[in-house]
């Protein structure tokens, strides 16, 4: 199905929701402090799973350690580098731009290609053959779960952009989306990233243990909780709506989440008003609540009926969820017709 010919950008105004001026104002002010609490408080979460991962090399215990140091490392690693490719992290813009390179190098993604695609994920949100970030097939089947929450296609798609970014063989979407006079800059941190994951692999080849316990292997298995949260941004949702609303879920979830995801939770919230920095999230979400729908129930609830929905889509039964949203294309049983191939 293609986007329609007459199309405006996916926002609050395609999807009739409105704020006061002046509090969406106060809402959307930058500021280095909140972004830098947050780096502190990351920080001091990594060297505490990272003490865990030292106490327990040599035993079966640095295998779990590991996991929950990946878990800490990968979703708080892509939520700032989504923050930082808005520019809304810090009110510095040195700053902005450093997190973004570390945090876009943990994500394995060139981060002028992060903020470029993220760019036009907003303006054409999860619209068909429009749309350079849907990271899977839609309606998604158990086989597109697997690949997604694994990080396998994911992991494909960024090594090949940056190969390909690196060699300057742009594709097509890459030249729809990133401005010409910028693909330059894109080739040389794109062969720059790649001189650092060499390097990297060198200090292992060599002998040198710890990039190997303290990023990569936890990097590995950290990706499906990450995976896990972007998922259900927009998983079973309206392909080509001009609202927000129709395409894109807010769900509930713990303290913890809350920390690790930086508020993102709030997703309809964000994509309404993404100028609004993160730590702003929660303040938008009460001065929307009247005009937009209850966020789907849990972190972990949320993902159990996605699964669900999934496995009883690829057995052909049927596939209404029980208490998470659902565009009505998406419930049905039997075979089923697919609306929109991934583009990541």
């Amino acid at each position: 199905m293609n986007a329609p010919h007459t199309f405006a950008a996916t926002n609050a105004a395609s999807t009739g929701v409105t704020v006061d001026r002046k509090r969406l104002k106060a809402l959307a002010r930058r500021s280095d402090r909140p972004g830098v609490i947050f780096l502190a408080k990351w920080l001091f979460a990594l060297a505490l799973s990272g003490f865990a991962i030292w106490l327990a090399l040599g035993t079966f215990w640095v295998w779990p350690a590991m996991l929950l140091h990946g878990v800490v490392l990968c979703v708080p690693a892509y939520a700032l580098s989504h923050e930082t490719a808005h520019g809304t992290a810090f009110r510095t813009r040195w700053l902005n731009e450093a997190v973004l390179w570390v945090t876009s190098f943990i994500y394995i993604e060139e981060p002028l290609h992060r903020r470029y695609t993220h760019t036009n994920h907003h303006t054409f949100t999860w619209h068909a053959g429009k749309d350079s970030q849907m990271p899977f097939a839609t309606p998604m089947d158990f086989w597109g779960w697997l690949q997604e929450v694994s990080g396998f296609g994911l992991a494909r798609f960024h090594v090949t952009a940056l190969l390909r970014l690196s060699a300057a063989r742009y594709t097509p979407v890459m030249r729809d989306v990133i401005p010409e006079t910028e693909l330059p800059k894109l080739t040389r941190n794109a062969r720059i990233f790649l001189l650092l994951y060499l390097a990297l692999a060198g200090l292992i080849a060599a002998g040198v243990s710890w990039p190997l316990w303290f990023l990569v292997l936890p990097r590995i298995l950290g990706a499906p909780a990450m995976l896990l949260f972007t998922l259900i941004q927009h998983v079973e949702m309206q392909e080509n709506s001009p609202s927000i609303v129709e395409s894109t879920r807010s769900f509930a979830t713990s303290w913890i989440g809350r920390f690790l995801y930086m508020n993102m939770n709030n997703h309809i919230e964000h994509h309404l008003y993404p100028q609004v920095p993160f730590h702003a999230l929660p303040e938008l979400h009460e001065e929307l609540k009247g005009q937009l729908p209850e966020p789907d129930p849990g972190f972990w609830r949320t993902n159990v009926e996605v699964l669900s929905v999934v496995l009883r889509r690829s057995l052909g039964r049927n596939t209404k969820a029980r208490s998470i949203r659902q565009a009505p294309h998406m419930i049905g049983e039997g075979r089923f017709e697919r609306v929109a191939e991934r583009t990541m």
